[in-house]
């Protein structure tokens, strides 16, 4: 239900070639960065290892944006997730003042696009960290490294073909875990389902109520506010928008999303029901009087708890401190679980269910933020994906296709209930793993 703060990974695409009946031209000259510009790469070594002068290597507006503090605190995470600083491996420029560099770390290594003003003193306006690439050298690599891990894991690549999944390598693919926002699979699935019926269609309007919502981009919108499906699925699933979230699951109908459990082969659906939003999530949590009553009841004393005190309870009631601070709550009881293998079938039947043109929005709305490094993002004609996380909790699901055509699952999850998990780590695992799984 959180976000990796510092990965922002970005789709490479690539275009097709055309048959060439004329020479082609002549390759265009590499691109010469800016001495200036070297200068400030330069820098970057003692800066991204807190040491350096801030200050002076950063344009105000950056500074404005990314404090002193917040930056410090970025590097505290690269280096739980990637190890310590190793080197500054390659710089490719893009103009003479902006470009891409490859950074070691000691577990990972860094795709970083940095920008340099043109102007004055050339400070750095740009940086950002487009993803981690783990150093594992082969598949068997990276399962060691993610057996390795504290707490529990669980891994699964599978083939999809015409009949069941073949699982190619598996990890635990049958205990269930926390998956945190993977949750939003499921309701995206029964969108699909509705407007393959002729139910619904992708451009039917919302209208916002007014309704407290959680944290997103409808959070702060005025009552009669019109929405498209299409839209709050976009955004449910590229930023995992709770908001979103939550207007779509009651727009759709809890009951309908509940009936897709097992439809999509989860193996447990009654562990799922009643299957909560997540501001019912973030209440139950933290408010320790409702989160016990709830957990004593059966399942119709669930709903009625759902609907009447829990409904009735304002989201200012909700402990946000308690999320921040990094201790897993309730991942073990109050949470959305499916097994790794559960996840492998939910996105064959996605795939499944919008072949052809009607299933192009769909395809859209999970392609949209394809969670891997742009290195492994382009190894692979499509690549759909949705992850969550929380305190304790990473989970992450590729939906693949090959440049041949194959189609594959690639699913991994991290659970620990005594400390949270190195997220960085594990994404950097996961994008290893979509690198190393592409044909050659």
């Amino acid at each position: 239900m959180r976000a990796i703060a510092f990965l922002a990974p970005l789709l490479a695409c690539a275009t097709p070639g055309l048959a060439q009946t004329t020479p082609p031209a002549p390759a265009a000259a590499p691109v010469q960065a800016a001495k200036e510009f070297r200068d400030r790469v330069n820098q970057l070594p003692d800066l991204l290892q807190g040491k350096g002068d801030y200050d002076a290597a950063f344009a105000d507006a950056f500074r404005a944006q990314v404090p002193k503090a917040k930056f410090d605190a970025v590097l505290q995470q690269i280096a739980a997730a990637a190890g310590p600083y190793s080197d500054l491996q390659k710089l490719e420029a893009k103009t003479p003042w902006s470009g891409t560099l490859t950074v070691e770390y000691r577990d990972a290594i860094a795709t970083v696009a940095i920008d340099v003003h043109p102007a004055g003193d050339h400070r750095i306006t740009g940086l950002l960290v487009q993803g981690l690439t783990a150093r594992e050298a082969t598949l068997d690599a990276v399962e060691a490294t993610l057996k390795g891990l504290h707490g529990r894991t669980g891994y699964v690549l599978a083939r999809l073909g015409d009949g069941r999944p073949q699982l190619l390598r598996q990890h635990n693919a049958d205990q269930a875990f926390a998956i945190g926002s993977e949750f939003k699979l499921v309701i995206l699935a029964e969108l699909i389902r509705a407007t393959n019926g002729g139910e619904r269609r992708w451009d039917d309007l919302v209208t916002l109520d007014g309704s407290a919502l959680p944290g997103g981009g409808y959070t702060a919108k005025p009552a009669g506010t019109k929405v498209t499906l299409r839209e709050l699925a976009t955004q449910m699933i590229s930023i995992s928008d709770n908001s979103a979230t939550d207007i779509l699951l009651k727009t759709l109908g809890r009951e309908k999303v509940e009936a897709m459990l097992p439809v999509l082969g989860i193996a447990d659906p009654a562990r799922n029901r009643p299957f909560l939003g997540t501001a019912e999530v973030f209440k139950l949590k933290t408010i320790p009087a409702l989160r016990d009553r709830y957990l004593v009841a059966d399942e119709a004393g669930r709903r009625a708890l759902l609907a009447g005190e829990v409904a009735a309870t304002p989201l200012s009631k909700v402990d946000v401190g308690l999320f921040s601070a990094g201790k897993p709550l309730s991942i073990d009881t109050l949470e959305w679980f499916e097994t790794p293998a559960d996840l492998v079938r939910v996105m064959d039947w996605i795939r499944r269910n919008t072949e052809g043109p009607r299933g192009a929005d769909a395809r859209a709305v999970l392609s949209k933020n394809p969670g891997i490094p742009p290195l492994a993002a382009a190894k692979w004609g499509y690549v759909g994906y949705k992850g969550g996380s929380e305190p304790g909790v990473m989970a992450m699901t590729l939906l693949l296709q090959g440049k041949d055509g194959g189609w594959y699952v690639l699913s991994a999850s991290w659970n620990d209930t005594a400390q949270d998990v190195e997220q960085g780590r594990f994404a950097g695992l996961v994008g290893k793993a979509a690198e190393l799984a592409a044909a050659p």
